[in-house]
């Protein structure tokens, strides 16, 4: 049962990539075209670069005054936690199903 809990974990941070890889790319380039000095601040490829997702996840992006731009960053933002999440938490449980197999099943 812990297992499908964790395979549940996997669905989720599933889920969350496809969302991601849809909302954070028109992030990146609504910022390119309207904000290009916050765009510049993230880096050369901001998509996979471990600042600009910390960035994102820690929610400083609401500092850009741009209803269009957090209209396309907070599901991104959400999606992102959810891969976090998923992945996170699937590894607590397949952990704990190594741990403890006699509760797994």
């Amino acid at each position: 049962m812990v297992l499908f809990f964790a395979l549940l974990f996997v669905a989720l941070a599933i889920a969350g990539a496809t969302a991601f890889v849809i909302f954070w790319p028109l992030s990146l380039v609504h910022l390119r075209d309207r904000h290009p000095g916050v765009r510049a601040g993230l880096g050369d490829a901001a998509f996979v670069n471990p600042r600009a997702l910390w960035w994102l996840l820690s929610m400083r992006y609401r500092e850009v005054r741009d209803a269009g731009f957090t209209g396309l960053a907070t599901p991104a933002m959400i999606s992102l936690g959810c891969i976090v999440l998923g992945l996170t938490m699937a590894g607590v449980l397949w952990l704990w199903s190594v741990a403890f197999p006699e509760m797994g099943a």
